[in-house]
């Protein structure tokens, strides 16, 4: 997650708790139910083989994998995995992607063709988390000339989509209030109409830990890390909210649906760090926002808006990844790079 998205979400983390105090209480799309992946990052200069990371991904039991950028060691390794792929564009190739529909083409043929069906594509995500910025007007153009080139390459089934941070949202509490924001709203208007006229998801990357460490002292730990025992219940307009990740995750719903209906949502980024000096960067912490929301979402609950829903969710990330900024960045991995991991996470969703 980059610096200025985290400082987004910060923003928005202290406008939820000025306008409401929603914070300070006490008290699927594709078949893909109970989905749970986790992001594959690779900014890092001592992880293990792209084959030895696959076979993690199959003795952990986990059953999705998404790709920040395309890499063909890594789809080579994933040919006949049966594991479900979100592959991404390089953020600096979105201008040409936008522009030029051969290059767009080349790029199917390079990084798809070659591996399609023997890998399982589950969706192509032109870039990640540029939305406002420079690069948003060129999101929409380099979906429609990827969706050009899969067809013409006869690759079916294969939505085309972009990732966003929450700081898309102007408004975000309540939740049935979520609304794009100004500098959002021009872009993200076009895209989830086109979305739903080609029945594809919107990825999100949802992350309480930078709302929660915004302002810990009024921030309610317990409804960040998905704990019951702790958790706030809040109400709006009926539906009782209980944790800080279905209330980000509606408000993104409400959102969406305030421009079109019929557009799902899939979290491609979620994640707590256990270590690196940040507020509340703990094992303790991360292990139990992880398992929590592993079994909230493996249980198919959905959210308070869509109950009985589930949302397809993948952690974020697979390893410490030394090459990433310095403090708690090099610590949302689940695994350490020799593959022991940092702390256990249950996939099952059953116990820790």
């Amino acid at each position: 997650m980059p610096g200025g998205a985290r400082m987004a979400v910060i923003s928005m983390a202290a406008a939820w708790i000025l306008a409401c105090g929603l914070l300070l209480c006490s008290s699927s799309f594709l078949g893909a139910e109970g989905a749970i992946g986790v992001n594959y990052g690779m900014l890092g200069n001592n992880l293990p083989s792209p084959a030895q990371v696959i076979s993690m991904y199959k003795a952990k039991n986990i059953s999705y994998v998404r790709l920040f950028h395309p890499d063909t060691s890594v789809l080579a390794a994933l040919r006949g995995s049966g594991i479900g792929v979100v592959l991404g564009t390089y953020n600096e190739d979105l201008s040409r992607l936008a522009s030029d529909a051969s290059f767009a083409a080349s790029w199917v043929a390079s990084y798809v063709t070659p591996f399609s069906p023997a890998v399982t594509f589950r969706y192509i995500n032109a870039g990640n988390e540029v939305i406002p910025g420079d690069q948003a007007a060129t999101v929409l153009p380099a979906m429609r000339n990827l969706d050009a080139a899969l067809a013409a390459a006869g690759i079916t089934g294969v939505p085309v989509t972009t990732a966003v941070a929450t700081s898309v949202l102007g408004v975000s509490y309540p939740p049935s209030q979520g609304a794009f924001s100004e500098a959002a709203s021009p872009t993200m208007a076009p895209i989830v109409s086109y979305l739903a006229s080609k029945n594809a998801p919107l990825l999100v990357n949802v992350y309480p830990y930078f709302a929660y460490a915004a302002d810990a002292e009024r921030v309610k730990l317990g409804y960040a890390l998905l704990s019951a025992s702790e958790s706030a219940s809040v109400t709006d307009g009926g539906v009782t909210y209980t944790n800080m990740f279905d209330a980000i995750v509606d408000a993104a719903h409400a959102a969406v649906e305030k421009v079109v209906t019929g557009v799902e949502l899939v979290v491609s980024e979620t994640g707590w760090p256990s270590g690196g000096g940040g507020v509340g960067a703990s094992v303790e912490n991360a292990k139990a926002y992880n398992n929590n929301l592993v079994r909230h979402v493996s249980g198919g609950a959905g959210t308070p808006k869509r109950p009985g829903k589930a949302v397809e969710t993948y952690l974020f990330a697979m390893f410490n990844e030394n090459q990433k900024p310095e403090g708690v960045e090099q610590h949302f991995g689940l695994f350490q790079p020799d593959m022991s991991e940092v702390y256990h996470v249950d996939f099952t969703g059953t116990s820790f």
